[in-house]
Formats: structure tokens, C-alpha cells, sequence
């Protein structure tokens, strides 16, 4: 079967996804992602999906327009921007590193203007004053890729910014949840194990080659996601956590179990745990808790020979020895909360 991979290359992809949008019946795309675990899957949107939560996104912020593109474009999330912003009739506006002013100077009309971030983007575009002025005028900053610490949020919209929190991944066709609300169509559910499930028609159809995997992923039309959560009083959704141990960290999924156990295979390092902390920045600060006298930089590399460098820790706290439960089980809770 034949598949669109969008081009990590934004000229590009903006082109391959324009002849997408007007093609008669189009191959369906095809977003590589490493999921929670680090095993490559290869996500299956057909174009129906795409455009539903592009459409979906437009209703729920009552407007459409131009968009500035800061996300990767071969990401589902930084697709969903060029998509949006085709459907409403522009090209993109690619953004330089975090140079928003830079590129809102290039739209000179009355067009809506919307932005997509990750927290640790609008947590640095936060804090240069050249780039704030360009931040304020925007109609909409979808940020997305990861909790955003409520400190952060109250800080963008103390100067002016509207933000709005979204959910979602590439099974999802990107963000399908805003605000805790989902998107027009979309249906959200938490089973009696507090998982996430999600229904509608911004899912995708299937894993690539992974027959199996689709399976366990797509029951009964539901997408069975790896997030803990809870639907409040007024049925908004509070993610809680992850079923599979992940932090995101700066919009970068770290597979924490898999870093403690690096970190426990180096002769110098007698015990480790690592868990995500709540973070202004990064959304969640990667830290590990280590029995041992390595050097900081030593450990990170120690990881990166084995795992993304992104996962290494930001931080490291050394201590004697780490609490444990009665079952000889790392106390979670006493680590947060040493922490």
C-alpha cells in the first residue's frame, strides 16, 4: 500500500500536503512515530481524518486563518497546522527556530493569525521581550506535546496571549481535546482502569504493519490510549498521568523505566529511579534519583549511548539509599515528594 510520508521539510511538505488536499483519492498519510516505548510505529490517517480535526479545530476556536508553522512538519502535530492553514485558504508561515516575530512581519492583512507550541516554546518565547509583542497578537497559541504547568499558563495570559491546551497524538490525528473539551464528533471515556479511550472520526485506521498492535489499540472503534485520566463534574477531561510510565518532557516522550535501567548498568551506580517532576519550562523535568558518585555529565552520556540524548536527565539527586515499600518496591510517592 502506497503512503504519503510528509517531508521534514516544511517548503516541502506544504506542497505534498496542498496536491494531497485536491487530489482526487488520496494515498493516506503515513506519520512515523516512537510512541510511548521507543519501537517505531508507523500511524495511518486517511485524509477524511485529517481535514474532520482541522474543521473540528476551526468551530471549536470560531475562526480560521493563517497559520505560523514551529513544529516539525513531518509530526502530526506540525501536519495539523499546515492543513488548517491550506483549508483556510494560506500558505503557512514557517517559522525561523522561535522567530514569530520574524515571520507574523510577512502577513500584512486582516486574516486571523494562530500559532501551535509546545510548553517549553511558549515558556522561551515567553521570555524575550522581542518576540512577545508578535505572541500578544495572535487570536489563538494551541500548545500541546505535554502538560502546561498552570503557572505558565496564568503567566502567557497575564500578558495578553490566548491559550488554549490541547490533547491528543498522532492516533488522534493531533490534538482532538481542547481545554479538557473534546473537538465536534469526538468522544472521550475513561474505562474502570482510568484509561483515556477515544472515539470519532479523527482516528486513525490502523497501524502500519502492526496488525496486532491495531488490534490491542482499536477495540470497538475506540482508541485505547496509554493515559490515565478522570472526566471532573462538568465531564472535562484531567489527564493524570501514564498507563506506561512516560514523561514528556519539552514535547519529547521519555521512556523513564527504560533510562533507570540504563543508568543501573553503570558499575559506579549503585541504585537509580527516575521520574518526571512538574516543570514551568519543560512541562515535566526528567529527574533521576541515583545511589552513586558519577558525575552528572558522565551519566548523561552514559544514557545517550543507548537512548536519545533528549532522554537523558536534566537532573540528577544523589541519596543514600531510595526509599522502598514493604514489597521491596521503590516508593513513588516518597520520591515526589522528597522531590
Amino acid at each position: 500500500m502506497s503512503f504519503l510520508r510528509p517531508s521534514d521539510e516544511p517548503s516541502v511538505a506544504i506542497r505534498q500536503l496542498a496536491r494531497w488536499l485536491d487530489a482526487d483519492d488520496p494515498a493516506p498519510l503515513l506519520i512515523e512515530t516512537s510512541g510511548s516505548t521507543g519501537r517505531p510505529k508507523g500511524v495511518v490517517l486517511s485524509r477524511d481524518a485529517v481535514v474532520a480535526s482541522a474543521e473540528s479545530s476551526a468551530r471549536r476556536l470560531q475562526a480560521s486563518g493563517r497559520w505560523l508553522l514551529a513544529l516539525p512538519s513531518s509530526y502530526v502535530a506540525g501536519v495539523q497546522v499546515i492543513v488548517r492553514s491550506l483549508l483556510a485558504g494560506h500558505d503557512p508561515l514557517v517559522v525561523d527556530g522561535l522567530g514569530i516575530a520574524r515571520a507574523a512581519a510577512d502577513h500584512r492583512t486582516d486574516t486571523p493569525l494562530f500559532l501551535s507550541l509546545v510548553p517549553t516554546q511558549l515558556h522561551r518565547l515567553l521570555g524575550d521581550p522581542d518576540q512577545l509583542p508578535a505572541l500578544t497578537r495572535l487570536h489563538t497559541v494551541l500548545v500541546g506535546g505535554g502538560g502546561l504547568d498552570a503557572r505558565l499558563r496564568r503567566r502567557a495570559e497575564d500578558t495578553g496571549v490566548r491559550v488554549v491546551v490541547t490533547y491528543g497524538s498522532s492516533e488522534t490525528a493531533g490534538g482532538c481535546v481542547y481545554d479538557g473539551r473534546p473537538l465536534d464528533g469526538v468522544e472521550v471515556t475513561v474505562d474502570d482502569t482510568d484509561r483515556v479511550r477515544i472515539g470519532g472520526p479523527t482516528l486513525f485506521s490502523h497501524y502500519d504493519g502492526d496488525p496486532q498492535l491495531t488490534a490491542q489499540c482499536l477495540v470497538d472503534g475506540w482508541f485505547l490510549t496509554s493515559d490515565t485520566g478522570r472526566l471532573d463534574e462538568t465531564g472535562r477531561l484531567q489527564v493524570t498521568g501514564r498507563i506506561d510510565d512516560v514523561v514528556i518532557s519539552g514535547g519529547v516522550k521519555v521512556a523513564v523505566p527504560a533510562v533507570a535501567e540504563r543508568l543501573r548498568e553503570h558499575p559506579l551506580v549503585v541504585d537509580a529511579e527516575v521520574l518526571g517532576v512538574p516543570d514551568p519550562e519543560w512541562g515535566q523535568r526528567v529527574v533521576a534519583v541515583v545511589v552513586g558518585t558519577v558525575a552528572d555529565p558522565d551519566l548523561r552520556d552514559w544514557v545517550g549511548l543507548v537512548h536519545p540524548r533528549s532522554w537523558a536527565p536534566r537532573q540528577f539527586v544523589r541519596v543514600e539509599a531510595l526509599p522502598r515499600l514493604g514489597n521491596g518496591k521503590v516508593d513513588q510517592q516518597a520520591l515526589r515528594a522528597a522531590l
